[in-house]
């Protein structure tokens, strides 16, 4: 109940106690024993009715001083700073400007900024801010994003990885030390070309009222990220990025089984390394989710542990489970894909296709960027395939 409403309630009361007082006292102008017992009560009823409201209106007072800020604003520049630095290159406003200036005119408007950010082949490379919210949208749409580790290169990328470890032995006292080779293996992350494009209309490009940049940005991101998550799942390597389920090169196959079972899932956490378990999760399809949400533990719960938090993946057996429509519906993945290196090469750049669609009154632009992905430790990941029938057993 709000101080307002006590406040009412107590002003009812108070003109109750009055009319009672009024009405009720005896020729001598007094109350008799029964009418003062009652009085007595409405009284105490008023007393604790004006008691709760100083007890709100105190609370009000915290509340307030608590929502005070606690540092004074700055309302002046601080003494001793200097001038804003001026931002120089494609990180300028000017060179923003510029591009969306020659986005609006198909190119025939083409500032000299743009002259510091021309490609290889020609297009323009994208403004700063541009290529940090294409990265933004790509990370927000693909999973493999999120879990993966990217690295951002300005050629072929060596990773390399020990593929023999020293090991301990027992010698006597005064005994010849032991010693091993350590032996190396490379990985290379290449640059793949993955280009996306799109037409829009000339009425459109022309009407300021439309926001063609973050248009621009959000189809660009959106369709470059189901491309490379494809990729980053499936891919052969070959032309693309090596994927997570490919069959070579990507995830060690712990077992193929006809008919999925709650075990099944069960000894595909354990069939990977403890030291990967602590930061792994699971990718499947939406397929396969719909037959494992049936599924119980031997306690007779659901192994099932759906998200109650926006943003939050739900979870199986405790582990993070993430889906995607790329994912294959014969087989699930857990394991550590902190191992998965996605390697970004160069910075993504803008091209108008000059002539293609004058005559249906569309101008085309292409979005471009160079990029690999590779699982360099394949026992970090555990694939579970599913032959034959995808009918399950609890």
């Amino acid at each position: 109940m709000t101080i307002m409403e006590l406040r009412e309630k107590r002003n009812k009361a108070l003109d109750a106690a009055k009319a009672f007082l009024e009405s009720h006292r005896t020729d001598k102008g007094v109350l008799s024993v029964e009418d003062d017992a009652t009085y007595t009560k409405m009284e105490a009823d008023i007393d604790a009715l004006t008691n709760e409201i100083h007890r709100l209106e105190r609370q009000e007072q915290r509340e307030a001083e608590m929502n005070k800020p606690i540092n004074t604003p700055l309302t002046s520049k601080p003494s001793g700073s200097t001038a804003h630095e001026k931002k120089t290159g494609r990180a300028s406003d000017a060179y923003k400007e510029g591009m969306l200036t020659a986005l609006r005119t198909n190119f025939r408007q083409v500032s000299n900024v743009l002259q510091e950010g021309v490609d290889a082949d020609g297009g323009y490379l994208v403004p700063e801010e541009y290529d940090s919210r294409l990265i933004r949208v790509l990370e927000g749409e693909n999973i493999m994003r999120k879990l993966g580790h990217k690295i951002t290169t300005s050629g072929d990328h060596k990773i390399n990885i020990a593929s023999t470890e020293p090991a301990a032995a027992w010698i006597e006292e005064g005994g010849a030390l032991q010693f091993s080779d350590a032996k190396f293996a490379q990985i290379l992350l290449d640059a793949h070309k993955l280009h996306v494009a799109i037409k829009v209309t000339e009425e459109l490009l022309y009407d300021n009222a439309f926001n063609l940049e973050n248009y621009i940005i959000d189809e660009f991101g959106k369709a470059l990220s189901n491309a490379e998550e494809d990729a980053f799942l499936n891919g052969s390597g070959v032309g693309q990025p090596l994927g997570l389920f490919a069959a070579t090169g990507g995830g060690t196959v712990y077992k193929t089984v006809t008919k999925l079972s709650a075990d099944d899932i069960m000894n595909l956490v354990y069939a990977l390394k403890r030291p990967y378990r602590k930061n792994s999760a699971f990718i499947m399809n939406d397929q396969i989710i719909a037959t494992i949400r049936t599924f119980k533990d031997g306690n007779g719960a659901y192994m099932w542990q759906p998200s109650y938090q926006t943003g939050e993946p739900d979870k199986l057996l405790g582990y993070p489970v993430y889906t995607s429509p790329f994912a294959p519906e014969d087989a699930i993945a857990f394991g550590d894909y902190s191992y998965y290196n996605i390697g970004d090469r160069g910075t993504r750049s803008f091209k108008q296709l000059t002539e293609l669609f004058a005559g249906n009154g569309m101008i085309g632009f292409v979005a471009k960027e160079r990029v690999d992905g590779k699982l360099i430790l394949p026992e970090a990941v555990q694939i579970l395939k599913i032959s034959g029938t995808s009918t399950a057993k609890s």
